[in-house]
C-alpha cells in the first residue's frame, strides 16, 4: 500500500545495493570505530553493528557464521575475515557486561558545504574515539584550569563515560588535554615575550638615532 510504514529505509536502493552500502559502512566502523555519513545511513547501519556486537558476544559456531556470511532474513552483512579477530576479541570484550547501546549517533553538520543533507556521525561507546568521553575530558580540563566547580550536566556525563570505561582512563585523557592547553599557554606566552623584546629593540634603537641626530645638530649649530 502506497504511504504506508515500512520496517526499515530503503535509501533510495535497490535490495542488493542497499546491503551493499550497509556492508561498507559495517566493516568500516568495525574497522576504525567512528565513521561520518548521512544521518539515515548512520540509522541503519547502527541497527546492523549492534546486531553484529550482540552476536559477538555469544561467541559460538552458529553465530560465527552469521557473521561472516549474507543472510536475506536478517539482513546481516559480510564481515571481512581480517576483522573477525577483532570483532570476536577486543569488541566481545569491551561490551561483555553491558546489556545494550553499543554504538551512537551523534548529529553534525554536513561534510560538504555544498550538501545541505543531514550529516551525522556513527561510533562505537567507550571506544578510542568516542566523541562523548572526549568532550567530557575537555570539560574537566577546562575547569580545572579556571577553578571552578564542574556542572551538574558535566556530573552526569562523568557519571556516563566511566560506568563501563573506569575513571582511570578519564583522568588519563583530562591529563593530556592540560598539558596540551599548558603548553599552548606557555607558547603564546613565548610569542608575546618575543614580540615584546622585538619592539623594545627596535624602540632603543629610534632612541640611539635620534640621540645621534640631536648630537649632530649641536656640534653644526657650534660651528
Amino acid at each position: 500500500m502506497a504511504g504506508g510504514l515500512v520496517k526499515y529505509r530503503h535509501l533510495s536502493r535497490n535490495s542488493s545495493a542497499r546491503k551493499a552500502l550497509l556492508r561498507g559502512l559495517v566493516t568500516q566502523l568495525v574497522q576504525y570505530e567512528h565513521i561520518q555519513t548521512t544521518h539515515a545511513k548512520a540509522k541503519e547501519a547502527q541497527r546492523l553493528a549492534e546486531k553484529l556486537i550482540t552476536l559477538a558476544k555469544r561467541d559460538n559456531e552458529p553465530c560465527a557464521r552469521e557473521t561472516a556470511i549474507d543472510d536475506e532474513a536478517n539482513h546481516m552483512q559480510k564481515t571481512p575475515h581480517i576483522l573477525m579477530p577483532k570483532l570476536f576479541g577486543e569488541l566481545r570484550d569491551r561490551y561483555l557486561t553491558r546489556e545494550g547501546g553499543y554504538t551512537r549517533v551523534v548529529r553534525t553538520e554536513p561534510k560538504n558545504t555544498y550538501d545541505q543533507g543531514e550529516s551525522s556521525i556513527l561510533e562505537f561507546v567507550d571506544g578510542p574515539k568516542d566523541s562523548r568521553f572526549m568532550m567530557t575530558a575537555k570539560t574537566i580540563a577546562r575547569d580545572r584550569l579556571l577553578g571552578r566547580e564542574s556542572t551538574p550536566v558535566t556530573a552526569q556525563n562523568i557519571k556516563k563515560v566511566t560506568q563501563f570505561r573506569g575513571e582511570k582512563d578519564l583522568e588519563d585523557m583530562v591529563q593530556r588535554f592540560l598539558a596540551l592547553q599548558t603548553s599552548d599557554v606557555a607558547a603564546a606566552e613565548e610569542g608575546h615575550s618575543e614580540e615584546a623584546a622585538r619592539i623594545a629593540g627596535e624602540e632603543s634603537s629610534r632612541a640611539q638615532e635620534l640621540a645621534a641626530e640631536v648630537k649632530t645638530q649641536k656640534k653644526e649649530a657650534k660651528s
